[in-house]
């Protein structure tokens, strides 16, 4: 029996209803109708619950999923996705005149330096990646006990079955689909993974319609170049909607209840790339991006990344300015720029080596209704990370993957920002970067095998392309 995961009514109207809750829509009755014709919950940790729903089932799904897209929100007026009513509730929106902040410095060094900076954080986004991969869906303790049992907590190198208990693995069994190519006996070059496929879909956007793309655009190229089945939550959804004829934005909107997950902001960095020491440019790309698959927070997310990495790329700035530069671009009253503070507040609170698991512990305590693929605990993570570790680079990778959330994209968005700041791929540990062979595998167009020199190339060729145009 196939259970495709991501799409199926009645495992859409479970993440509904909980994205109503999150977004302040009254859905008690809607709730109370699923529940009393059998209705299940939605799965906990996997895209598809285990048993075929029956038809009735799955057409009342379709109906209430519908309604519950009619309902109002609370949370609309200071939550909009639409760009100019976000800029209007940022007063500290970079570049304006008014904001009192002196324009951020460009990049000063040569082209080497500036293709340098760009490899280091194409390493240090795969690395983060390759890092949290086999603990994929599995919870912070599960993280520190199977890292433990081979001497590697805090983790310093990447995960090993060799050593580990038979009891404990049966108990936390690695993710099945990434064990065989990403535990550190296994690792022969960056495997295929959707966080390094997204920037790949992105520099082809560049290429083919430069950085005034729209949001069609980036649905034409997805339709083209991104199979199905290496979409997973809202950027699946989203896909679905366009072959059956629905348009962006509404595509991010129709029985999308995945539209304030993940999938936006892992689509963020070559837009920050591409934008060295302009976030307000960054911010903006990213929104367009974004638009097709998600909404308010999950938007947010997309375009905090992208200012956060444009801040970044100049080398100009540490990381605390680089996250604070994120979030002028972020609605203030918005659950996403209140996470993101607490995060950062809290990661200041407990510093020191064993600070950070206190931090993870609180993370998950207030976050506890979120999914483990929000946007919203995810990035709120990802800021607590790179705020612990001062920026450095395996504790940032290490503290966004022991966070035990979506670890592999938290992963790969603190790794490369990190790396980033690093400002060359020398400054990053070879045990992390060398298993990569500067090799990535993917299934987008004709980069299988590319390395990651080539692709700092053309995404430093991408940058400039736009400012020699006449």
């Amino acid at each position: 029996m196939l259970r495709l995961t991501w799409v199926q009514p009645e495992d859409l109207l479970g993440h509904e209803l909980r994205q109503a809750a999150e977004d302040g829509r009254e859905a008690g009755a809607i709730s109370a109708r699923w529940k009393a014709a059998g209705g299940c919950e939605a799965p906990a940790r996997a895209g598809a619950s285990p048993q075929r729903a029956s038809r009735y089932l799955r057409l009342l799904a379709e109906d209430l999923l519908d309604e519950l897209a009619d309902l109002p929100s609370r949370s609309a007026e200071h939550e909009p996705t639409e760009l100019e009513k976000i800029k209007a509730l940022c007063p500290r929106w970079p570049g304006r005149p008014d904001d009192g902040r002196p324009p951020a410095p460009l990049p000063a060094a040569g082209p080497a330096a500036a293709r340098a900076r760009l490899e280091a954080a194409w390493l240090g986004r795969a690395v983060g990646c390759l890092l949290g991969k086999p603990v994929e869906k599995l919870p912070p303790d599960a993280i520190r006990a199977l890292a433990r049992s081979t001497g590697n907590w805090p983790l310093t190198g990447y995960f090993t079955a060799r050593g580990v208990p038979g009891p404990l693995l049966e108990a936390h069994p690695w993710n099945r689909r990434s064990a065989s190519t990403s535990l550190a006996e296994n690792i022969d070059g960056m495997p295929e993974d959707d966080d390094l496929n997204y920037p790949l879909l992105n520099l082809l956007l560049l290429q083919r319609h430069g950085k005034d793309f729209t949001t069609a655009d980036v649905a034409r190229l997805w339709l083209d170049e991104l199979p199905a089945g290496r979409a997973f939550t809202a950027e699946r959804i989203a896909l679905r909607n366009l072959l059956c004829g629905v348009e962006p934005p509404h595509t991010a909107r129709h029985r999308n209840p995945f539209r304030e997950w993940i999938g936006a902001l892992i689509r963020a960095d070559v837009h920050g790339w591409t934008n060295p020491g302009d976030p307000a440019a960054a911010a903006e790309q990213a929104h367009r991006d974004a638009c097709l698959t998600h909404t308010a927070n999950g938007v947010y997310a997309a375009m905090f990344t992208a200012a956060v990495i444009a801040a970044a790329a100049t080398g100009a700035h540490d990381v605390h300015d680089c996250l604070r530069t994120g979030l002028t671009v972020v609605p203030p009253r918005s659950r996403l720029s209140r996470a993101v503070a607490h995060a950062v507040r809290l990661a200041g609170e407990h510093p020191g080596p064993d600070g950070f698991d206190t931090v993870v512990d609180e993370l998950h305590a207030v976050h506890r209704a979120s999914h483990w693929v929000h946007a919203v605990p995810n990035t709120a993570l990802i800021a607590a990370a790179l705020t612990h570790a001062d920026g450095d680079f395996t504790r940032s990778v290490r503290g966004a993957v022991a966070g035990g959330l979506d670890t592999d994209s938290a992963g790969a968005t603190a790794g490369g920002v990190a790396a980033l700041l690093a400002g060359d791929p020398a400054a990053l540990p070879d045990h992390w970067t060398a298993p990569l062979k500067n090799r990535l595998a993917t299934s987008v167009a004709d980069f299988n095998g590319v390395g990651f020199d080539t692709l700092a190339h053309l995404t430093w060729s991408l940058t400039h392309r736009e400012a020699s145009r006449p």
